[in-house]
């Protein structure tokens, strides 16, 4: 019998009762001290985070209210820009692997992204006189370059700071707090910005603040990152592995097509150069690429809560008691909603799931997410339906829209006996019914107006009043009766107003020799409009906007004209009023009248459908991460998570060609087919989801500690949004 395994424990036994510190120093040595240099690289997520979220969701009304641009061009304009974030990734990569190292890649991408926001938020600020789509196109290019390029680099230089395996919980510690200040930084920036944006600078809306402030998060973030390089661990540059695994397939495809004899298969062509192990690994790892090929329609839906679903926030209604929800503040449901669902997922639903063998596998999360994810669709759909019932009567091609406003207090008739059959009846400080009158290019009406009712009363010297009005195809124009005739018009504005909140103008008439005035929406003494008003000669004012929502009294100086006027999210409307003198009288009259409806539909309508995604994202995002780094092979895990990227890149691509072949008129019908196409598609991958097989990757290869940590830690890092993101 050996007993010198037992000789030599005693030994041991006596070593360290002789010598605690010893025993101290190999328990130190065994236990490594959590890295503190971590908490500079999440506390520089957070920033980063703040600074894209918080650019990010305003982006879409800016690009539309601020730089003009249509709906339709908005969202392909967001889309490009979404898609160039996420192939950026590929080329941060490359450039960490092959040159830099993931330090200085993530400092010199910074600048130029810190540069970018800076850029954007000068072009917002008219003082500044710079180019502002130029600039702002620009300033975009930077950031996605500098946002898409450290994407890749700062989950794993965090990882690169823990000695694995020894501290591999320590390691999913770390991701938990990365997810957490990702989701943080985008919860607080979602909501935030909106907010900024609101706030007048230079007499508009301040879109230069709301860029400035993640511009400034964002310089905080490249010093809060430079401030712990004494601490950092670097890990030199080995190459890069999509570099690699591209001249190894092309070099298979040139042998292919060069040699005659047959292989087993097509990569085996390259293991006249390429070692076996890597030639079987990209096999593995194709398997699972050719699974994310119908993938990226899913992300095609998923980023539209930032381009078409904000849009269809701004035409309806976010009054919410006294406090008013912002469109763009809508889509902080979804990082709000992602911090509630992951844990509830986890721990209540799989395993629910799990002990009747339903939806107990990657692929068929993968498949029930993106199925809900057309659900979702189909909910906005519907809602779309329901904010149709609300919109505005437009002008159209072949007919002038026309408008006729009473200024008096008293009725007029107008005969347009040749364009309309009966005499049009406009009350007292009202407006007449909405006329469509047929128009090739433009239209000259006759009229005959009655004016009997206003000369009684003393508003004018005219009994009748003749002439002609004109109209314009496909234009919205307003003509105005005062105690002059029927003589003013103007190209009216009927659409619903651009950032969704209420537009008020004046027309009211002031007799010569009265006193400009001021014609003023106020609320507990807090003015919302003040609109000046000349006797000298009648015109119809700009447009006002309303900044929040809810009821007002008119008055023209200091006299009432109107009280508890309703001024909603949404709607046009018109003060319509007169101030003359009969008698040595004075007579002032004024109405508010609504031209374009109100929204009527609330915000909580939507609130289904951000559910339906976020559960989609919660099944198909996180576990598609999963899914990839499980089932590749450990040297494949970076490739994978590449190609993940890219299909949320081609997935922005599909929008951008959908909307610039514009196949739709109504919004709703583009809306369906999203739904449509991601039913079609998913049914698709479920259908090649039961050829797949499942492949054990060995436990000695998975627990390796000289892996570098996107190799490592495919476990964790499923926790990780940022990819996602």
């Amino acid at each position: 019998m050996d007993t010198s395994g037992v000789s030599k424990r005693k030994h041991s036994e006596n070593e360290i009762r002789d010598h605690p510190d010893q025993s101290n120093v190999e328990e130190q040595e065994e236990k490594p001290k959590y890295p503190k240099s971590v908490f500079f690289i999440i506390s520089n997520e957070f920033c980063e985070r703040f600074c894209y979220y918080g650019m990010r969701t305003v982006l879409s009304l800016y690009l539309y209210s601020m730089l003009k641009y249509s709906e339709s061009t908005s969202t392909i304009i967001y889309h490009v820009f979404t898609c160039f974030v996420y192939f950026f990734p590929l080329i941060g990569a490359i450039i960490s692997d092959s040159w830099l190292g993931k330090f200085y890649t993530i400092f010199y991408l910074s600048i130029i992204y810190a540069i970018g926001q800076v850029i954007l938020s000068l072009s917002a600020a008219p003082p500044v006189q710079l180019p502002a789509r130029e600039f702002s196109m620009l300033g975009l290019f930077l950031i996605a370059l500098g946002t898409g390029g450290i994407k890749p680099c700062v989950s794993a230089f965090g990882g690169d700071q823990f000695i694995l395996p020894q501290q591999e919980r320590q390691l999913a510690m770390f991701f938990s707090l990365f997810y957490f200040s990702i989701n943080t930084g985008s919860l607080i920036s979602t909501l935030l910005t909106p907010v900024l944006r609101e706030v007048k600078c230079f007499g508009t809306d301040c879109y230069f603040v709301a860029f400035l402030v993640p511009a400034v998060l964002m310089v905080i973030s490249i010093v809060i990152f430079v401030s712990g390089k004494v601490m950092y661990k670097m890990v030199k540059p080995t190459g890069n592995l999509i570099v690699t695994v591209t001249k190894c397939v092309c070099h298979a495809i040139a042998n292919k097509f060069r040699r005659k004899a047959n292989r087993d298969h097509w990569l085996d062509h390259a293991d006249d150069v390429y070692d076996n192990k890597l030639i079987e690994d990209i096999k593995v790892a194709l398997r699972v690429l050719k699974l994310f090929i119908p993938l990226p329609i899913f992300w095609a839906l998923y980023d539209q809560q930032g381009s078409q679903w904000t849009f269809q926030a701004t035409r309806m209604d976010g009054q919410m008691g006294s406090f008013i929800l912002l469109p763009d503040q809508l889509q902080a449901l979804n990082p709000l909603l992602i911090i509630i669902f992951i844990p509830i997922f986890e721990t209540l639903v799989y395993p629910a799931f799990a002990k009747i063998h339903f939806i107990d596998t990657p692929l068929k999360k993968l498949v029930v997410g993106g199925f809900l994810a057309s659900v979702a669709f189909v909910a906005a759909g519907i809602v779309e339906i329901q904010i149709e019932y609300t919109y505005p009567k437009l002008p159209t091609n072949g007919n002038a829209q026309m408008r006729i406003f009473n200024t008096m207090n008293c009725t007029v008739n107008v005969d347009m006996a040749n364009h309309v059959v009966n005499p049009v009846k406009i009350n007292p400080v009202s407006m007449s019914e909405v006329l469509e009158v047929k128009a090739n290019e433009t239209v000259t009406i006759p009229y005959t107006a009655d004016f009997t009712e206003c000369y009684e009363k003393g508003y004018t010297d005219l009994k009748t009043a003749k002439g002609e009005i004109n109209g314009t195809e496909a234009i919205a124009s307003s003509w105005v009766i005062t105690p002059l005739g029927l003589n003013h018009g103007y190209e009216d504005m009927v659409d619903k107003p651009e950032k969704g909140t209420p537009m008020v103008r004046g027309l009211i008439y002031l007799a010569p020799g009265l006193d400009n005035a001021t014609l003023i929406v106020s609320r507990n003494d807090k003015i919302a409009a003040s609109i000046p008003v000349s006797s000298f000669k009648f015109s119809h004012s700009e447009l006002h906007n309303i900044e929040s929502p809810g009821e007002y009294d008119v008055y023209l100086d200091k006299t009432l004209l109107d009280k508890n006027v309703v001024f909603k999210s949404g709607g046009v409307f018109t003060v319509v009023g007169s101030h003359v003198k009969h008698n040595g009288q004075s007579m002032i009259a004024g109405n508010t009248i609504t031209v374009t409806p109100p929204n009527s539909l609330h915000m909580a309508w939507m609130l289904p459908q951000y559910i339906i995604i976020t559960m989609a994202e919660v099944m198909f995002s996180v576990t598609g991460l999963q899914f990839a780094f499980t089932q590749a092979p450990v040297s494949m895990k970076s490739l994978l998570q590449a190609g993940w990227l890219l299909s949320v890149a081609f997935g922005n691509l599909i929008v951008v060609i959908i909307k610039g072949s514009r196949p739709f008129e109504r919004q709703v019908y583009e809306i369906f087919l999203y739904a449509v196409l991601m039913a079609v598609v998913i049914t698709i991958f479920a259908v090649m989801t039961l050829f797949y097989k499942y492949v054990d990757i060995p436990e000695e290869e998975d627990t390796d500690g000289a892996l570098p940590l996107e190799e490592k830690a495919g476990n964790v890092n499923s926790a990780y949004k940022e990819d996602e993101k």
